[in-house]
């Protein structure tokens, strides 16, 4: 069944001014406001800045976010790792790509213990790959994490920047099941990619959907303000059958309000993408 979840750390201000972390102080109270807004599921975060005290790190810890889960009835299906922004998969030596791929490892039995589904896998900013060079590192780092990820029962989400003509070659080059594509409509937005041309290349391989809104070339905006086509997504997600997941991952509003926003937002997705179709607005 379709959910409609929020990334984690988006219903209360952010800490330490980043617009995106886990949330050292409330990760625990947003089950609660998860709950409030109507949401269905949070999409963890992993990340650097809170790796010393993010719960997933221990068996006690997952018996927390389990006992929540169960009490809020918001359950935790995904992680997105965004520690590996900090700590590329791209552009690293043996001795460092060592490391980050048995971080990987483990954060991939972690996911298995909590009993997510998937794990979204970030090739944007630091992270992008730039060259051809780097797309065939890329492609060898993903054949060697793959089996890792079947036998844990984790699929790997990709999020890259990647025009979609090349993410369609990075894709068609590992047709693995477990492999599939995270849609983010607001940075497909900035960087000018078309919905149309994005479902001809890869629309079949889309396991996951970030919805954002954000302006040609600038920053995240309030849903439907910015340069997302919303309708040729929605016309795109129809012609692939799209049931996976939604999560929220829209521009922040004035602190406090934050449930209220996620309210409206979740709002805003039934009436694009799960209600019987009709002209968006």
């Amino acid at each position: 069944m379709t959910c409609i979840g929020i990334m984690e750390g988006r219903l209360f201000p952010p800490e330490a001014g980043r617009f995106q972390s886990f949330p050292r102080e409330h990760w625990a109270d947003e089950f609660e406001q998860a709950a409030s807004a109507g949401l269905d599921s949070i999409e963890w975060i992993y990340d650097q800045y809170a790796a010393d005290i993010n719960p997933l790190a221990t068996d006690d810890g997952i018996e927390r976010i389990k006992t929540l889960s169960g009490k809020h009835g918001v359950q935790v299906l995904s992680l997105c790792a965004d520690y590996f922004l900090d700590k590329p998969l791209v552009r690293a030596t043996a001795s460092e790509m060592a490391d980050r791929l048995a971080t990987f490892e483990w954060l991939l039995g972690r996911c298995q213990k909590l009993g997510m589904n998937r794990m979204v896998v970030p090739f944007v900013d630091a992270s992008r790959i730039d060259t051809d060079e780097e797309l065939n590192c890329v492609c060898v780092t993903l054949t060697y994490l793959l089996p890792l990820a079947e036998k844990a029962g984790i699929e790997l989400h990709l999020e890259t920047s990647l025009a979609p003509n090349s993410f369609s070659e990075l894709l068609a080059r590992l047709p693995h099941p477990m492999l599939k594509a995270n849609y983010d409509s607001g940075n497909s937005s900035s960087l000018g990619y078309k919905p149309k041309e994005e479902f001809a290349a890869y629309g079949v391989r889309i396991g996951s959907v970030h919805i954002k809104d954000r302006i040609l070339g600038g920053s995240t905006v309030p849903l439907g303000s910015g340069d997302t086509d919303f309708q040729a997504l929605s016309e795109g997600l129809e012609s692939v059958a799209y049931s996976g997941d939604f999560i929220l991952q829209a521009a922040r509003g004035v602190p406090g309000d934050e449930v209220n926003l996620a309210r409206q937002n979740r709002e805003f997705v039934l009436k694009n993408f799960l209600s019987p179709r009709s002209e968006l607005s």
